[in-house]
Order: structure tokens, then C-alpha cells, then sequence
């Protein structure tokens, strides 16, 4: 895909040993739990997912949403266990990678190391964008930056292919984002969709202008650049 950098043959065949399979997981399916101690890494071949912290009430925060081409449960293998949850949003495939063979890709493999702190810089810089979002825009701006930057992301691994993308998230998802409550998520997408911006379904939402979620926002969206893929 053009949105991803090409390998070099050297790191294409290093990255097919490194694989030891594929894992299918259906919508709720955890896939790693905070905490918790993982023997392997992933990437997303297909599907989304989403991470989250929980309070000891059961109260959940959803930090960040993950697509085609994330790298999955990096954070255990510097901090040794997790800190975080992730969960299926969707059915997806993971590429499972055996995490004590990382060394041998920081050892011998420079671009790809590059690669996996790109990643890491990446994860930090949309963080701090959320984190923005969470801090100075209002309920209606954060939830049209959101379905924006999903929107965005999903278009750029080719998601959006027909013209036409459903987000697969509920008002609950958003919610459990945007630190509001539920009846004023739902308040809030309302105002969204009386301005045809987006159309809210079962399950799932439809942007029907991503120009106009855009300029509710004032954010410009992502700069563009290729990205790698592990």
C-alpha cells in the first residue's frame, strides 16, 4: 500500500521468520489485559481494536484505537507487563511475533529498529493530540475531532475505498473517549447529525462529511508521510 514504506530484502526476509503465525479474535475478544504478562508482540493485519485503562469501579477510559498496520503490545516489551488493555472492535487478524526475539531486531537490523521508535513517537504524538482535544474543546469539537481522526486513520489503510466508511464504534465507545457521560455523548452526536455531518447507526457510525467534522473540530488532519510497517 503507498500509505506504508517499502522494505528492504534483508528486513523482509528477517520479518517473515520473525512471524510464528496469525491469530483471528471476534468483536469484545481481549487481546492483551493490563497487567498481564505477554510472550508474544502484534501487528494488525485486519479489523480495529482499541485500548483502555480502567478504574478499580470498572469506569473506562479508551486512550487510543488501533487499525491496519499498528503495532500491538510494544509496551510490555520495554516496561514488562502491560499497562494498558486492548480489545477487538471489530473481528480482526493479528501477526503474532515471538517478543524475545526483539533484541535480534534491535542488534541487526537498524531501519527496522528505527521503525518500531517511529512507531512509539507515533502512538505519542496522536496521544497528545487526544490529550488537546480532552483539554480545550468542547463536547461538540471533541467529538467531531474524533470521528474525524478515525476517519482519517482508516482512510489511509485504505478503509474508505468505495467512498462510503463506517466506523465500527458505539455511543458507548465514544463516551468511554471523550470522558462524557452517555446521555451527553448522545446529545452531542445529535447535534453532529442534525448538521449532516455524520448519520449514527446500531452499531456504527457513517461520516457523510469529513470536511465539515473537520472544520468543527479547527483541526487540519494528519500530515502525511509514509510509515512503516513491521
Amino acid at each position: 500500500m503507498p500509505s506504508f514504506r517499502a522494505f528492504e530484502n534483508q528486513e523482509l526476509s528477517f520479518v517473515s521468520s520473525f512471524k510464528t503465525g496469525e491469530l483471528s479474535a471476534e468483536t469484545g475478544a481481549t487481546i492483551l489485559t493490563e497487567g498481564s504478562h505477554s510472550a508474544h508482540l502484534y501487528t494488525l493485519l485486519s479489523g480495529w481494536a482499541f485500548r483502555y485503562k480502567t478504574l478499580p469501579d470498572g469506569r473506562r477510559q479508551i486512550l487510543n484505537y488501533m487499525l491496519p498496520g499498528d503495532l500491538v503490545g510494544l509496551q510490555g516489551s520495554v516496561i514488562g507487563e502491560m499497562q494498558h488493555s486492548v480489545e477487538a472492535l471489530s473481528p480482526l487478524v493479528l501477526c503474532v511475533f515471538q517478543r524475545n526475539r526483539l533484541p535480534e531486531l534491535f542488534g541487526n537490523h537498524p531501519g527496522l529498529a528505527f521503525d518500531i521508535t517511529w512507531l512509539a513517537a507515533q502512538e505519542e504524538r496522536m496521544l497528545d493530540d487526544h490529550l488537546l482535544s480532552l483539554g480545550r474543546r468542547n463536547a461538540v469539537e471533541r467529538a467531531a475531532y474524533l470521528i474525524a481522526f478515525l476517519y482519517q486513520r482508516a482512510a489511509s489503510v485504505g478503509l474508505s475505498g468505495t467512498g462510503t466508511l463506517y466506523l465500527p464504534i458505539t455511543q458507548m465507545h465514544v463516551a468511554d473517549t471523550l470522558g462524557l457521560s452517555i446521555v451527553h455523548t448522545n446529545k452531542t452526536l445529535r447535534k453532529l447529525a442534525d448538521r449532516k455531518l455524520i448519520r449514527w447507526l446500531d452499531r456504527s457510525c457513517e461520516v457523510l462529511d469529513i470536511e465539515g467534522l473537520m472544520q468543527v473540530a479547527e483541526w487540519e488532519g494528519p500530515q502525511e508521510r509514509k510509515r512503516p510497517l513491521i
